[in-house]
């Protein structure tokens, strides 16, 4: 198998079936939980549990520094060990599930993608993104979207 055959399977393996591209997603990459981690680290090194209430006697915000330490943990979790296509992600994922039903590798495989309500609980995260990236997809191919813009 050749180098670029190799880099199309892996770029192949990083499209959703939605159509959302998870090597463009920083929970994929695992930034977020890495930064997550190392800030949460370094306010216990320097016990900031015990800093934040003298602080919040005048910036009130500080009050919430237990619920504040709590979402960098929760962040941590965020970090996808597997993709979709490798069963990551909601284990009961309707798109998924539809699109492995009817043998698609990917929902722009499906002529009433742009009108499936399975796909409209993406927009608040992604907006239409999932769209645009499907309608490339579907009139370009899988090899053209890799190479181009991914809307995320």
């Amino acid at each position: 198998m050749t180098t670029h055959a190799v880099e199309r399977d892996e770029g192949t393996q990083q499209i959703a079936y939605c159509g959302i591209y998870c090597g463009s997603c920083l929970n994929n990459t695992g930034e977020i939980a890495d930064l997550a981690r190392d800030l949460r680290k370094k306010l216990r090194e320097n016990r900031f549990e015990q800093i934040a209430p003298a602080l919040a006697v005048a910036f009130k915000p500080f009050a919430n520094y237990p619920q504040c330490y709590e979402t960098l943990g929760a962040m941590v979790k965020l970090r996808c060990k597997r993709g979709c296509r490798d069963n990551g992600g909601p284990p009961q994922c309707k798109i998924r599930n539809c699109a492995r039903k009817h043998d698609f590798q990917g929902c722009w495989a499906c002529a009433d993608f742009e009108i499936c309500e399975k796909l409209n609980f993406l927009k608040p995260a992604h907006g239409d993104a999932h769209i645009k990236n499907l309608k490339i997809i579907q009139k370009q191919g899988v090899d053209a979207f890799l190479a181009g813009k991914k809307n995320w």
